[in-house]
């Protein structure tokens, strides 16, 4: 029965969950039963994705990439994948009408991610859009079930969410991205002379939409306003350390 492949991609995705991040894991426990297997599924995706341009060195990793697309583009085509993680999201796309443009974003962010880019005010929009901001939106697809008109009142404050996150792992992350990664996505940032003043800089900057996330948080259905206001509490803790 194809149920219990599909039930062990979900299996494969949450404990990608688990093995790659703790906060995630916290918040989406919290959700409603019925709605964490999707959530597993979007955040084993974008890791997947994530892991293949920050961890896959030694190997090619436009090819492993391009390949990964092209698989979920044909999986949501055709409804199933034999890749587990996959599968599972091809299965949460098709089910909560998660626009594909979102998916195409998400991966533009991660190609940029195979060069060295100097990033200015544009292009780090550019890039906070693809790798956060639509990912928070995937997430509100499914925890408005789909509903349109909800989905687009909360849809800024969902894009707040993602890029707060994303925003406060660049900041814990500076040092490690810049000498590892050679990545430096603050735009205009010179980490030859990274003082105090560019630093309160980005924390006004995040303190500003972790406030606005929040206002957004506080109007979610019940059923996952707690899960995500964990990952929120945690994120802010993170952030003042």
């Amino acid at each position: 029965m194809k149920k219990i492949f599909d039930d062990l991609s979900y299996q494969v995705s949450k404990q990608t969950t688990h093995r790659y991040s703790t906060s995630f894991s916290m918040g989406i426990f919290a959700l409603q039963p019925s709605i964490r297997p999707a959530i597993y599924a979007i955040y084993g995706f974008v890791r997947l994705a994530d892991e293949i341009v920050d961890s896959f060195h030694g190997y090619n990793k436009s090819l492993l990439l391009t390949r990964f697309k092209e698989q979920a583009i044909e999986a949501i085509n055709e409804g199933i994948s034999l890749n587990p993680i996959i599968n599972a999201f091809q299965q949460t796309v098709r089910r909560y009408n998660i626009d594909t443009s979102l998916i195409g974003q998400f991966l533009h962010s991660m190609e940029m991610d195979l060069e060295q880019v100097l990033y200015n005010s544009e292009l780090y929009k550019q890039y906070i859009l693809g790798s956060a901001e639509v990912v928070g939106l995937m997430c509100l697809q499914v925890f408005v079930n789909g509903d349109a008109r909800q989905y687009e009142r909360l849809k800024p404050q969902a894009m707040k969410l993602g890029s707060v996150f994303q925003k406060v792992n660049f900041l814990r992350d500076l040092k490690d991205d810049y000498h590892t990664l050679g990545r430096t996505y603050f735009p205009n940032v010179d980490m030859q002379v990274f003082n105090n003043t560019i630093k309160k800089q980005i924390e006004e900057d995040i303190t500003t939409e972790f406030d606005e996330a929040l206002a957004g948080i506080r109007q979610l259905p019940r059923s996952s306003r707690f899960g995500v206001y964990l990952a929120y509490k945690y994120y802010w803790s993170l952030f003042k350390k």
